[in-house]
């Protein structure tokens, strides 16, 4: 064989093998681990025990109400063990919860998808204290992530919220979320007749 032919050869070798860090970062929902991808092939690429995870997070998860997304951190040892740590469910989860909104505005700035009051960021910021990143972090500045975060997904931060005239706002809200999704599902459905 020629001298290229054989660099070829181990440059082919070193692409096809990947090797992964020893820390896996993912959002799993709670009472919702299972072998199935995208987790358990994340778990394999890592030599973890795939059933031995799943049950060991859908038990320390079994206190949480189902199907709440959790971001996790799993740090992988040279024995194949691994230490979890749960975070609190993302800012955006907490602001769409209290803001009663289904999803986030599809262009911020211009679009309002819901309301919070002050006293819901400061809820939220000391949930989110409780997060090993944050747990240095000065409330304030917590409450100024929070406050950021909102502006981003379209809900606005308010002084004082009157339930009636936000029940109306959220009722027009949703009126003007389903005909959004009636128009996506138009432009999807005419594209899909294109393709044929």
């Amino acid at each position: 064989m020629s001298k290229v032919a054989n660099r070829l050869k181990n440059v082919k070798k070193a692409v096809e093998k990947v090797v992964h860090g020893p820390t896996l970062r993912t959002d799993i929902k709670a009472q919702g681990a299972v072998a199935g991808p995208p987790l358990g092939p994340q778990l394999g690429q890592r030599g973890i025990n795939i059933a031995a995870f799943c049950k060991d997070f859908n038990e320390r998860t079994k206190d949480i109400q189902a199907g709440i997304p959790l971001p996790c951190r799993i740090s992988v040892r040279a024995d194949r063990s691994y230490e979890l740590v749960i975070h609190q469910p993302p800012t955006t989860y907490f602001l769409k919860q209290a803001a009663g909104a289904r999803r986030g505005a599809t262009k911020a700035g211009h679009d309002v998808a819901g309301k919070v009051t002050l006293k819901h960021i400061y809820e939220i910021a000391k949930i989110k204290s409780a997060d090993p990143p944050l747990q240095e972090v000065d409330l304030k500045e917590i409450c100024e992530m929070v406050i950021r975060t909102a502006r981003s997904c379209g809900i606005q931060v308010v002084r004082d919220l009157d339930p009636v005239e936000y029940g109306e706002f959220l009722a027009q809200r949703e009126e003007e979320m389903n005909a959004q999704d009636e128009a996506l599902a138009a432009v999807r459905e005419a594209k899909l007749l294109r393709t044929k």
